[in-house]
């Protein structure tokens, strides 16, 4: 199992790199491939580090706190997507709040992580959630983005 700070800078690549994805002009009805594989190494991280230790029912409360707060941050970061069509397709993009959200949400979690690792017995549980904690919370955000865009498609087609 690889260490906190290893989970911590493979957390902090994936958050860039989805920072950067989401700011960036995409297709709304895009395939969930980025999702799938980041649930995927997530659960697995998780499972793994669950299996070299017991986690105590404080750890797991924590845990799970920490996946309905990044639900919570994904619903948020959903409504701050703008959508638009172009050759009837609809698009969408993140702005400076969706960033600033990611950011603030990934600081919780840290915090959350250490606290998880406080009052377990072994290290690293907390740092072993970070990726299904940004699946989770990519997840929430794009349920959101979804409903949305089909609201903005019944919306434009009643219109018309």
């Amino acid at each position: 199992m690889p260490n906190t700070f290893d989970n911590i800078l493979l957390g902090l690549v994936v958050l860039t790199w989805l920072m950067w994805r989401q700011l960036q002009a995409r297709r709304a009805d895009r395939p969930p491939a980025v999702l799938l594989v980041i649930s995927a190494l997530g659960a697995a991280s998780l499972g793994f580090a669950i299996a070299k230790t017991t986690p105590t029912s404080a750890a797991i409360l924590l845990l799970t706190a920490s996946f309905v707060v990044a639900g919570g941050f994904g619903v948020a970061r959903g409504y701050t997507m703008r959508f638009w069509r172009t050759d009837g397709t609809l698009w969408r993009q993140g702005n400076w709040l969706t960033a600033v959200l990611w950011l603030v949400s990934f600081g919780i979690h840290l915090g959350l992580d250490f606290a998880v690792d406080a009052v377990n017995s072994v290290r690293g549980l907390g740092g072993a959630s970070i990726l299904l904690y940004l699946a989770v919370s990519l997840a929430a955000q794009r349920l959101t983005v979804r409903f949305r865009s089909h609201d903005a498609l019944r919306r434009s087609s009643s219109a018309a």
